[in-house]
C-alpha cells in the first residue's frame, strides 16, 4: 500500500497508482449494488483489477498533467482495505480556477461522518496546495445523505441543473453545491 499524501482524523488519502488496483476493484465490487442508483452504468471490466489498473493509470496521467487529483481512502489502522475515494476533477485554471469534487464511501460506513470528513479534508488540501478559488459538487436531489455530507463540509446549494448527468441510464437533475476558498483574497 502506498504512502499517505495527507490524512484527516480517521482517513488516509493515497495517491492513485495502478499498484492499488486490487483494492480499488474490491471496493467497487463490494459497493456495486449500493452505488448503482447514483452512478453511471459501468462495463464489467470496471469491476476487475485489470480494469481498475487501467483507470488508475489514466488517473495518474491526469494528476501528472495537473488536470485532476484522485485519492483512494483507507482507515490508517487498516491501510490494506480501500474504503472510499475522493477526487478533484476537471481542474480549470485562469479566471475560473475551479474544479469538481467527487467522493464515495463504503456503504458499510454510511451515516458515520466519513463522507463529510473526506470532502472537508480534500477541499482544504485543494485550496492549500492548488490555490483553487472554488470547488463544485453536483448531487442528485434525492441523495440526501450526500447533500448533507457536502453541506457539513461547507458546501452551499447554488441551484438546480436539469438533466445534468446520465446516471444508471437516466438523465438526472443535480443540485449544484459550491464551496469558495475563504482564505483567498478577493
Amino acid at each position: 500500500m502506498g504512502c499517505f499524501v495527507f490524512r484527516s482524523p480517521r482517513l488516509g488519502f493515497l495517491a492513485v497508482d495502478p499498484s492499488l488496483a486490487e483494492g480499488a476493484a474490491a471496493f467497487y465490487r463490494r459497493n456495486r449494488a449500493a452505488f448503482a442508483p447514483f452512478d453511471p452504468v459501468q462495463p464489467e471490466e470496471f469491476f476487475t483489477p485489470e480494469g481498475q489498473a487501467e483507470r488508475l493509470a489514466e488517473d495518474l496521467k491526469q494528476a501528472e498533467n495537473g488536470r485532476s487529483f484522485r485519492f483512494l481512502l483507507v482507515q490508517p489502522r487498516h491501510p490494506g482495505k480501500v474504503i472510499g475515494l475522493a477526487g478533484l476533477n476537471e481542474i480549470i485554471g485562469g479566471a475560473f480556477h475551479s474544479c469538481f469534487v467527487s467522493y464515495k464511501i463504503d456503504h458499510t460506513l454510511w451515516g458515520q461522518g466519513y463522507g463529510s470528513e473526506a470532502i472537508a479534508a480534500l477541499t482544504e488540501w485543494g485550496f492549500r496546495n492548488l490555490g483553487l478559488h472554488r470547488m463544485e459538487a453536483n448531487i442528485m436531489p434525492r441523495n440526501l445523505p450526500s447533500r448533507r455530507a457536502a453541506a457539513k463540509a461547507g458546501f452551499a446549494e447554488e441551484g438546480l441543473s436539469k438533466h445534468y448527468l446520465k446516471i444508471n441510464g437516466v438523465w438526472e437533475d443535480h443540485i449544484h453545491m459550491v464551496r469558495l476558498n475563504e482564505e483567498e483574497e478577493l
